[in-house]
């Protein structure tokens, strides 16, 4: 259920009305919003309460909430989210752009990204400290190492950081560094890792699994909103399938239908969506056009000699150009690329 909140409701009654559904054993999610505040519930089975909750000073209306993810649905929180993170905004209408290696392989590589994206406006940092491969025998980053370069990048070049987090055990020396957390496709359903991040304080990025259905995806997004965690970034990276022309088929028509759902924002990796670089920049135009909220885009300074990923990556002449390409599109569409 949502309980509506009437326009200039006081902080007692807001505090009284969450008291009482906790009373009634379930867990209150309070949502402020431009003009009024609204109070999510769950742990419910059904409308047991609403009567009493309808009849308390300051409520205007107890609504049921049909579908199963509750605080990642639109009609728990009609507005648009926007997750603020690194200096930069996701959401509400911007274009964000987030770039850099798939790994950080040394410092020097990570250094020059970090200084070269910083150049081109970009104010986000991507790359992997902890790497899940398919093969064992990969390259599996850098581990703290990887993250004490991520942090003097941050700290030379003002960028956010987003990282990969691999399990529980690594979440706290993550957090420590990163602006965004992210989730790979392969712990989308990680549920002890996403109860984790549900207790932190720091924006995830929860990409959508190789095979996921779209409500699996946002059920992923209610497990760490769940804990209290409002800012969930959805990322589509694409999903596997019968096609054998690309890495994966990236699934741009679940954009708009997750924006019409959720009020979370969606960003685009055509990176894996494609693993082949030359068909990167339509794929990052074509999630420009269809809405997303930014791209998340791999950049590497040599990809032929990339220890992962190289195939996808984009150099820095490359990237240029594709933001050169990105910002009259935008500009179209009435978008600012940040």
């Amino acid at each position: 259920m949502l309980v509506v909140m009437k326009q200039g409701a006081t902080t007692q009654e807001i505090d009284a009305v969450a008291a009482q559904i906790q009373s009634m054993g379930f867990t209150p999610h309070v949502i402020p919003g431009a003009l009024r505040t609204a109070i999510g519930i769950t742990g419910n089975r059904g409308p047991e309460g609403r009567e009493i909750l309808a009849m308390m000073p300051g409520v205007d209306d107890v609504i049921r909430v049909t579908s199963p993810y509750k605080l990642v649905s639109r009609e728990t929180h009609p507005e648009p989210t926007i997750v603020t993170a690194g200096g930069v905004t996701i959401g509400g209408g911007g274009f964000t752009l987030c770039g850099g290696p798939c790994s950080v392989e040394n410092e020097k590589m990570i250094l020059e990204t970090a200084h070269k994206l910083a150049a081109l406006g970009v104010r986000l940092l991507r790359g992997g400290a902890y790497k899940p491969r398919t093969s064992p025998y990969a390259f599996q980053g850098l581990g703290e190492e990887g993250l004490r370069y991520l942090a003097r990048a941050r700290a030379e070049t003002g960028m956010g950081i987003v990282t990969e987090v691999m399990d529980v055990e690594s979440v706290g020396r993550v957090e420590e560094v990163a602006d965004i957390l992210q989730v790979g496709a392969r712990n989308m359903q990680n549920y002890p890792l996403l109860r984790r991040l549900s207790l932190c304080r720091k924006p995830v990025l929860l990409k959508r699994g190789l095979a996921a259905t779209l409500e699996e995806w946002l059920m992923a997004a209610e497990y760490v909103m769940s804990g209290n965690n409002r800012q969930v970034i959805l990322c589509e990276r694409g999903v596997r399938t019968f096609a054998d022309h690309t890495r994966n088929t990236l699934d741009l028509s679940i954009v708009p239908v997750v924006k019409k759902l959720s009020h979370l924002p969606v960003v685009v990796d055509p990176s894996h969506g494609t693993g082949k670089s030359e068909f990167v920049p339509a794929m990052s135009l074509a999630g420009l056009a269809v809405g997303a909220d930014g791209l998340l885009v791999e950049v590497h300074p040599d990809p032929p000699h990339a220890l992962s990923d190289g195939a996808q990556s984009l150099n820095f002449e490359q990237f240029a150009a594709l933001c050169k390409a990105l910002r009259p599109v935008a500009a179209a569409l009435g978008v600012e690329v940040r």
